[in-house]
């Protein structure tokens, strides 16, 4: 199979999962709107669908964040033609082409999501300060995610 076609089906999966995080961030926004989710006394009064929501978006978070960095940063630039073998180039020349703000930021989610899916927090204020952060960093994955995408269209049609 040829990369673009490659890069195309992930960037279709990527679409997939960016439109499903969206619809839970909206739902997200109403629930947090009506009370403060980030207490541990209200977080414990959650309904089993409003903790699966917050579980479904943390989910979609990190499989975004993955998926960015480990299968389609580096196609990008591979498409592009520009070299990049190791992680460190490939995020260096993503940031050098404005997909990611910054090398820190992007670093900040990783760790983040490496939080999420190796270490279960045994502390639930823990827990709710990466669940704060990750729903109020919605914006800087989801920039992510559309330039990516953006940058992708170049070099696709």
């Amino acid at each position: 199979m040829q990369i673009k076609q490659i890069l195309d089906k992930r960037l279709s999966k990527l679409s997939k999962h960016y439109h499903a995080f969206k619809d839970y961030k909206e739902l997200i926004d109403v629930m947090v709107a009506q009370k403060n989710i980030y207490e541990p006394f209200v977080f414990n009064t959650l309904s089993v669908q409003e903790r699966a929501l917050l579980d479904a978006y943390l989910k979609r978070f990190s499989s975004i964040q993955d998926f960015l960095g480990a299968k389609i940063f580096p196609l990008l630039l591979e498409v592009a033609g520009i070299g990049g073998t190791k992680m460190s180039e490939v995020l260096y020349l993503i940031e050098k082409e404005e997909i990611i703000d910054s090398l820190d930021n992007w670093i900040e989610l990783r760790e983040i999501r490496n939080e999420l899916e190796h270490d279960y927090p045994e502390e639930l204020s823990e827990a709710l300060r990466d669940l704060r952060f990750c729903i109020e960093n919605f914006d800087k994955l989801e920039s992510y995610t559309l330039n990516a995408l953006s940058f992708a269209k170049r070099y696709l049609a």
